[in-house]
């Protein structure tokens, strides 16, 4: 109620001016701005029951919208489906259509399939990007190599790949294979190092029988630049047709074995050398320990 002694102590003779004012069709504004009305509360209280006239009901921009939202949604569209259609927010959609019932799932086995094929896809695409950055970055991180880094990582490589003598099968020669064309690069770049000149160099194919034979022994005579006088017999192996062989195809060109003529004394050095890094090593350790 207004304060007895306020402009609006004749509260029923004030609301009868409202009443009427409102039935002859004025809005809320032009009975605030004739009865001098200016709090909300008192004006919403004079006019309690009564309608607005029909010409201040604005039409709501989001009407016709609202409507074709819920048809669709009646149809069993998505959300997201129906936002693709008529362009707005989801927000708005799940305001208009909350009290219909949810669409039934409708998708068969190859729709269900296909999707999930596509989402795995896009997972093995983010790692392949990822594990294709991290090489990068490693590859990256290297720089150019010292002489003498280039001489150590060779006789790692060397003591992993290639033939060694034993105590019971002295064999002090220099033989080195693998099916890395990469390797066989680095391998014929650390020969150079040591001073090995490429007549000294013999090359032999080893590969199935069934492959590619004549590509692959161009493939590898291409790769160490040498003439076919510098290649021995290609060494075939015979098919077993109870085993499934998985290096099949265009990329599978065999191994390749690289024979160091009169490398007694440098399979020497090798082997002496692989052993001061073992040593070097063990020293190393040593101190850390102490």
């Amino acid at each position: 109620m207004a304060h007895p002694h306020g402009k609006y102590a004749d509260f029923e003779g004030l609301r009868e001016q409202a009443v009427a004012l409102r039935r002859a069709g004025l809005s809320r504004r032009q009975i605030r701005d004739r009865l001098y009305v200016d709090n909300n509360d008192i004006l919403n209280r004079l006019l309690e029951g009564e309608p607005p006239p029909e010409w201040t009901k604005r039409p709501n921009a989001k009407d016709d919208l609202r409507e074709k939202a819920r048809e669709l949604r009646l149809q069993g569209w998505t959300y997201d489906q129906i936002q693709v259609e008529l362009g707005c927010s989801k927000s708005s959609i799940s305001l208009w259509v909350r009290d219909l019932p949810k669409p039934e799932h409708k998708r068969n086995s190859a729709e269900a399939a296909a999707i999930a094929r596509r989402g795995w896809e896009a997972k093995l695409q983010i790692r392949d990007e990822e594990r294709q950055r991290t090489k990068e970055v490693a590859k990256q991180a290297i720089g150019t190599l010292s002489q003498r880094e280039l001489f150590l990582v060779g006789v790692g490589l060397y003591w992993a790949e290639g033939s060694k003598d034993k105590p019971y099968d002295r064999r002090e020669n220099v033989t080195f294979v693998n099916s890395d064309p990469g390797m066989i690069k680095f391998f014929l770049a650390w020969l150079d190092l040591l001073g090995v000149e490429r007549e000294r160099l013999r090359f032999t194919v080893m590969i199935h029988e069934s492959a590619d034979v004549a590509g692959a022994e161009q493939y590898w005579a291409n790769l160490v630049g040498a003439g076919r006088q510098a290649f021995n017999k290609t060494t075939l192996k015979k098919h077993n047709p109870k085993t499934v062989r998985k290096n099949v195809g265009p990329a599978y060109r065999g191994c390749l074995v690289i024979k160091v003529l009169k490398g007694v004394d440098l399979y020497r050095r090798i082997e002496g050398s692989w052993y001061g890094i073992v040593e070097s090593v063990r020293e190393a350790d040593q101190a850390n320990r102490t």
